[in-house]
């Protein structure tokens, strides 16, 4: 009941293009019509496989390395309009914004392997103080929420690091080694959620951490690759 009255109190409007949205999300038809979704991605590190090879395969790089990952999933492309969803989100406090995307992602991460819980990729507390919010937090609790999953802070970033958009791939490494310690108890197998992947730095920094307080499998569920 509460939920119906909230929708005629306030019916969802289009966070892309300011008409009505579908029933219980903002978003329009038409605008969910341009998403970017990501099909036919990598197993090891979500980008775009050429059309031949069937999704879940490895890309190249991803045969030849050794990755704390078994396996990432990326409900997006970061692409138009996603990308302007994710910088209002993560810059500007549009919380909103936040929940949509975490609805996209349910609606294409439901399908793949379960964990046993989701661990959000933590920001330093100097960042969470300043921004007032963790994007990849409020990203992971309705989607643990949405499947009935725990939701675990397994992760807490210790070293305060450089913003990675600042910097190029072998320096992204650089920056976050030994951001990132694991406390317990967890279970055998986790994914951790994050809002955006470019190089898969943060997210395997994050992984190796897990590992190493002996988590078994670590997945990570990523809501827009950066192709």
């Amino acid at each position: 009941m509460g939920g119906a009255l909230s929708g005629l109190l306030f019916p969802p409007t289009c966070l892309v293009c300011g008409e009505p949205g579908r029933p219980g999300r903002d978003l329009c038809g038409a605008c969910a019509g341009t998403l970017p979704w990501l099909d036919g991605a990598c197993r090891g590190c979500a980008l775009p496989l050429p059309a031949a090879e069937p999704d879940g395969a490895l890309c190249g790089a991803c045969q030849g390395g050794r990755s704390p990952l078994a396996a990432v999933h990326a409900a997006l492309l970061y692409a138009a309009p996603v990308d302007g969803l994710l910088r209002r989100f993560k810059f500007h406090g549009d919380l909103a914004a936040g929940r949509l995307l975490a609805q996209l992602m349910h609606a294409r991460l439901a399908a793949v392997a379960r964990p046993q819980a989701l661990v959000p990729v933590p920001l330093h507390l100097s960042r969470l103080r300043r921004r007032g919010y963790d994007q990849a937090l409020e990203l992971a609790r309705p989607l643990a929420r949405a499947l009935r999953l725990p939701l675990r802070a397994g992760l807490q970033r210790t070293r305060a690091t450089r913003a990675q958009s600042e910097l190029d791939a072998p320096a992204r490494r650089r920056n976050l080694r030994t951001a990132f310690t694991a406390h317990g108890p967890l279970p055998a197998h986790v994914a951790l959620v994050d809002d955006v992947m470019t190089t898969g730095a943060t997210v395997q920094a994050a992984a190796r951490a897990l590992r190493r307080a002996g988590v078994a499998r670590v997945d990570a569920w990523v809501c827009a690759r950066v192709p």
